[in-house]
């Protein structure tokens, strides 16, 4: 029996691991949400796994979104689930497991694999619950997610959630003695992934577990770590990557409620638990990529901003994230990336000072795509492939900066959520891939 402190918003899991003698290299696949302006990447994909085995087949990548043959796509995924199941390719593990993943530059980061409680979770702007949003959520874009999980049988999860551990009480002790735990898969990731490996926990582990994560909800202990009222509602789980996926479950467990019983299994969701305090973890920005530009866009700055703007010029890459560096906080500045190479800092001027750099260019952004300026924006991770993105004739690109983790948590519990896309946990290739499933279908 799964045991779940009754004050706490989470449970440990029943997982289905691919069965001994799979390919987990071919097996494993990164998060849907990723290249989603690169669909070379996933074809790439597509050829390395060919028949292979892999949670390709159950996953819907969301560079295909709005194209055609969706349904079609969305079938073969259920269908692939019922097989997997029916060939007994999924064998079940009951526990938590130490996830260590080897990034691509070599840095270790850790997480727990927990079962989160969706009754605990609200991500409306004003929420106050355990696990609790760190970004807006654009509610349109649950509604295809929301059709590829309606009747599925599993999840897989890419989603990654954060804990406010600074005495790090939770997973780092586990993964001190790691040497002690039962290994239960290791594989190399592909294209240029990194690692992973996974490790069971015994009883006495979890339990170790199980009441260090509890005192992460203790209320005053919460609000004195972030200088609130000894009464404000303690944040356990914050959202990391993955905060539209969360809310997808979400907004399904609602729709099935009124006549599930209480131990349904779609009311709880798997994650992967990280540290915020992990040194592994860095957050990068998710920069913006319009497509489709009507126009100059540095014009359209100028309009839009008026006498506030300041543009100029930059002779390369590295001049443009010098001068971003340099920026003063009593600015907001982005890095503007046009085709033929044009390279430039848009400076604005008097921000409010509550208000985030990357919420002063999303208002220009949502200005432009709504007055027909361009025909969409789309959310970029890694430099490089703005940079290249952006190249493309008819697109620009805004460099965003880098929110500092260290002020994530606080703010959030301030002031609420930031706004939608505000900040990455790692770069593009650094995104959980997909290994672990979960039954959400009694």
């Amino acid at each position: 029996m799964r045991r779940m402190a009754p004050t706490s918003a989470f449970r440990f899991p029943r997982l289905l691991l691919p069965r001994a003698g799979t390919d987990l290299r071919r097996w494993c696949v990164i998060a849907c949400d990723q290249y989603t302006s690169d669909p070379a990447y996933w074809a790439r994909v597509a050829d390395e796994v060919g028949t292979a085995p892999s949670t390709l087949h159950l996953i819907f990548p969301e560079a295909y979104l709005g194209k055609a043959g969706a349904e079609e796509r969305i079938a073969r995924i259920q269908a692939a689930m019922r097989r997997y199941r029916a060939e007994r390719l999924l064998v079940e593990h009951d526990g938590t497991v130490l996830v260590e993943r080897t990034l691509p530059d070599a840095r270790v980061r850790r997480g727990l694999m927990l079962e989160l409680d969706l009754e605990h979770y609200d991500y409306s702007p004003a929420s106050t619950s355990l696990i609790r949003p760190t970004e807006g959520t654009m509610v349109e874009r649950l509604a295809p997610r929301i059709e590829v999980r309606r009747d599925a049988e599993l999840e897989l999860p890419h989603i990654l959630v954060l804990i406010d551990d600074p005495q790090h009480t939770v997973i780092e002790p586990v993964a001190s003695a790691r040497t002690g735990l039962r290994p239960l898969y290791d594989t190399e990731l592909m294209q240029h992934g990194g690692r992973v490996s996974g490790h069971a926990l015994d009883a006495a582990t979890q339990a170790r577990v199980q009441a260090a994560l509890a005192a992460l909800a203790d209320g005053p202990a919460f609000a004195a770590r972030h200088g609130l009222p000894a009464n404000a509602p303690p944040m356990q789980f914050a959202m990391g990557d993955g905060n539209h996926s969360l809310a997808t479950a979400k907004a399904c467990w609602e729709r099935i409620k009124p006549t599930a019983g209480p131990d349904h299994p779609a009311r709880w969701a798997l994650v992967e638990v990280v540290n915020i305090h992990d040194p592994a973890l860095e957050f990068s920005p998710i920069h913006r990529l319009l497509c489709g530009v009507v126009g100059d866009v540095r014009q359209a700055l100028a309009a839009h901003y008026g006498p506030r703007v300041q543009i100029t010029d930059q002779a390369d890459a590295a001049a443009m994230s010098a001068a971003l560096a340099a920026a003063p906080p009593e600015r907001h500045s982005a890095g503007l990336v046009q085709p033929g190479g044009r390279l430039a800092v848009v400076s604005i001027e008097a921000p409010d000072a509550e208000v985030l750099d990357v919420a002063t260019f999303q208002a220009f952004v949502d200005a432009l795509v709504a007055r027909g300026g361009a025909r969409e924006v789309d959310y970029v991770h890694d430099d490089d492939a703005l940079a290249r993105l952006a190249a493309a004739e008819g697109n620009a690109g805004l460099h965003l900066k880098t929110l500092g983790k260290s002020e994530l948590i606080g703010r959030v519990a301030r002031s609420g959520p930031l706004p939608r896309k505000a900040f990455s946990m790692g770069e593009a290739d650094e995104k959980r891939y997909y290994l672990e499933a979960r039954r959400i279908r009694p």
